[in-house]
């Protein structure tokens, strides 16, 4: 598990840099946060090997009106232990249409964001996918009107 306490004030600098634009040049980067390419360039593989930095992405632009759904989906477990939290995770796997999930403190033990092409697809995921995932207790879908992603 990575240690966020070790980070200073420029690795802080850096991961914010990052976070705006993942594709940053590292001699931008360096620019950006005051230091020379080369001590940029390490400091990026320290956070890269120590896992603080996981990997890179691009985000895809949601489906355009008309074009999909969007279901952010709060999901309840019979119970929290370790083996049906693994369980319940190892099945979201199998299934495209969960594009992410947490699991959580709180209320919820899990909120998913689920992507399908209309309501009709998001029903039949439902019925066929969501309600038969190990351990679930009980299911509660909002859908979204409107979205952004990381802007």
């Amino acid at each position: 598990m990575p240690q966020t306490e070790i980070l200073d004030s420029v690795d802080r600098r850096i991961l914010s840099a990052l976070r705006l634009d993942g594709r940053i040049t590292n001699q931008a980067l360096a620019a950006k946060v005051g230091l020379s390419p080369s001590a940029c360039l390490r400091r990026l593989r320290t956070l890269e090997r120590s896992g603080i930095i996981q990997g890179y992405t691009a985000i895809i632009a949601g489906p355009g009106a008309g074009d999909g759904v969007t279901a952010i989906v709060h999901v309840t477990l019979e119970r929290q232990t370790e083996e049906y939290l693994a369980r319940f995770e190892k099945a979201l796997r199998q299934h495209p249409d969960v594009r992410e999930w947490h699991l959580m403190a709180g209320q919820y033990d899990y909120i998913l964001r689920v992507q399908t092409p209309d309501m009709r697809a998001y029903e039949s995921f439902h019925k066929e996918v969501l309600s038969r995932l190990p351990g679930v207790a009980r299911i509660t879908s909002s859908f979204a009107m409107r979205s952004s992603a990381g802007g």
